[in-house]
Parts: structure tokens; C-alpha cells; sequence
């Protein structure tokens, strides 16, 4: 199996990147092109899920962009890492669920190279930390067409906060969102890198 591995230094527009990631979807369903792992950030946005509502848009003059992918309301700009992937389910395990697992698995891999202890939640996705006041660091959407995954997972680490204070980030009210810079003050501009190498160790 063969992944290819793309960075966009520069910022990418939300609904570029989308048409990019429509069109790879087709490409590797039809067996024109390899999977692909997409790692970028965007100017800031905000974007709404399947499952999103109006209720969790807490300034009601937000633009929001509607998306195909699973999940509620989230927010992207830059200082955050978003890796995007297409994988090809049917030459896989045609289950979601352990998919979701196993993104989760390389999200808290990745952070365990910086020494922070991660983890998943099963009832508000995506990757958290603390117990005692759980706090989101990652988030999770992925959408499947014709047994192709795509779409994929953000991971704050230096991103402005303050934004999702104009939502309830995933539809959660009670919790925080945080970033790696807050956890924890360290060198983060390999991570793109590490995330490459934990990906590929888990879907290569």
C-alpha cells in the first residue's frame, strides 16, 4: 500500500481544500491516484459538520461553512495542524469505528514524543487532557463515500483560543479547549514530521 505524503507551508483555503481532497476521493475510489496524508493549516474559519446546530453558535454573526463531514461546529485558523487523508476502506478493514480508533491512537502517539499524557473519550470525541479538568487538545471528523475515508483531524498547538469562545467547539458546552503551547512550552515545529511518521506506522 502507498501513501502519499503532501505539506502546504503556506496557508490553504477551506473550500480549496475541500474541492482538492472531493477530487482525490474519486481519483483513488476509480484507482487513478495512492492515499494520501495532507498536512496544512488554514486562515482562520469556521466550519459545521453533519450533526452541527445553529444552538452552538454563540455569535449569531458567524460565518460558518457547511461540511460534509462528521461532527459539529469547530474552528480552524492558523497555529493549528490539520492532516487530511484519503484512505482506500475497501483494500482495508471496512470498519469506522476502528478507523476513528486508530486516528485517536496516532493523535496521542504523536503527543507522547513531547512527554504529554493524552487520551480518548468515548463520549465527546476526540483527544483530551487531564482528568480532573479535561481540556481538548485534537479534534476528530471523518466522512465515508463509497467506503473511502476522508476528511481527518486538527491538533492545536500554538492557535489562538480565544476563537472558540464564539462557539461551542464540537458542541460541547462544559469544557475547554486548549494547545500544546499551554501544556506544555517546548519546540514544536517538527510536528508535522512526527505526525507523518506516527501516521504511516499505523495505516502503512
Amino acid at each position: 500500500m502507498k501513501i502519499e505524503v503532501k505539506y502546504s507551508v503556506k496557508p490553504v483555503d477551506y473550500m480549496k481544500s475541500m474541492q482538492i481532497l472531493e477530487k482525490r476521493v474519486q481519483d483513488v475510489f476509480l484507482g487513478k491516484k495512492v492515499e494520501l496524508l495532507w498536512i496544512l493549516e488554514h486562515n482562520s474559519v469556521y466550519t459545521g459538520g453533519t450533526s452541527s446546530s445553529q444552538v452552538d453558535i454563540l455569535d449569531k454573526n458567524l460565518k460558518v461553512i457547511k461540511t460534509n463531514r462528521g461532527g459539529k461546529i469547530t474552528y480552524h485558523g492558523p497555529g493549528q495542524k490539520v492532516a487530511y487523508f484519503v484512505l482506500n476502506l475497501n483494500n482495508r478493514e471496512k470498519n469506522i469505528r476502528k478507523l476513528v480508533k486508530k486516528i485517536e491512537r496516532c493523535i496521542i502517539s504523536v503527543l507522547d514524543e513531547y512527554g504529554i499524557k493524552a487520551y480518548a473519550d468515548r463520549k465527546n470525541i476526540g483527544i483530551w487532557i487531564g482528568k480532573e479538568k479535561p481540556k481538548k487538545v485534537a479534534a476528530i471528523g471523518v466522512k465515508v463515500k463509497k467506503w473511502i475515508a476522508y476528511h481527518g483531524f486538527s491538533l492545536n498547538i500554538s492557535n489562538d483560543l480565544l476563537k472558540y469562545k464564539k462557539i461551542n467547539p464540537c458542541g460541547i458546552q462544559d469544557k475547554e479547549m486548549t494547545n500544546l503551547k499551554e501544556i506544555k512550552k517546548d519546540n514544536y515545529n517538527n510536528i508535522s514530521k512526527i505526525i507523518t511518521k506516527k501516521f504511516l506506522n499505523i495505516f502503512l
